[in-house]
């Protein structure tokens, strides 16, 4: 799969890449973003059977972690668990959502034919989008990653989250993020009201051919029923 030039939003800060050929009217928009350590380049396999009138965008972490390693939050991992920089995942939350939503409004796409997922720290900032401006897609992908606890305070009331759709796909051997990260988001969501999918795989930290195939399988009906 190619990828564009890299492009940059003014107000955010934001750059990112298209995946190519990209649609001249896309119907639907696709944002992917990568784990820690990563770049845009990361997720850019999973736009090849997006289809045809999916535009699908790849942003590259805010944070420079070394020569084409980016990242969204630093996190330090302890004994006792993930610890994040809680301003700078605050920091990307925001970005995230104000780029999402220019980009909608530049393409004619709405929030309603938009799914963002990421990879482990991708993930994770996909559920902070998703689950703190619920209006702004249709669904989210957590793929080897978790929900920030930090979230809570800033989560949507339950009736702004009926309409929002979940999935969450983990390797029960994850090494990095524990299994016990989508069982607790699994039921948070369930709490919380938002209808979701939790898929375990016999894999450790990894975007698995399963995982692959099974978010595949379940954001392309959301995306084809909202451009019905």
């Amino acid at each position: 799969m190619t990828m564009g030039e890299l492009m940059r939003d003014a107000t955010t800060g934001l750059a990112w890449r298209v995946a190519e050929p990209a649609p001249t009217a896309p119907t639907s928009l696709l944002v992917l973003l990568h784990g820690v350590g990563g770049n845009e380049a990361q997720l850019a396999d999973l736009a090849r059977t997006a289809g045809p009138d999916v535009l699908v965008v790849l942003p590259q972490g805010r944070l420079v972690l070394g020569p084409g390693q980016f990242g969204w939050f630093r996190v330090a991992f302890t004994p006792t668990g993930p610890q994040i920089t809680p301003e700078e995942a605050e920091a990307s939350r925001i970005a995230l959502t104000q780029w999402i939503g220019t980009l909608q409004r530049q393409h004619g796409v709405a929030p309603s034919r938009t799914v963002v997922a990421g990879f482990s720290q991708g993930g994770i900032m996909s559920a902070s989008v998703a689950l703190t401006a619920p209006e702004s897609v249709a669904g989210f992908g957590v793929l080897a990653g978790r929900i920030l606890p930090e979230l809570e305070a800033a989560v949507a009331p339950a009736e702004r989250l009926r309409a929002l759709r979940g999935f969450i796909g983990h390797g029960i051997h994850d090494s990095k993020l524990p299994v016990t990260w989508a069982e607790r988001a699994d039921a948070w969501l369930t709490q919380l009201g938002v209808p979701h999918t939790t898929r375990l795989y016999p894999v450790d930290h990894t975007l698995s051919a399963g995982m692959r195939a099974d978010f595949e399988a379940w954001y392309r009906p959301l995306l084809a029923a909202a451009s019905a």
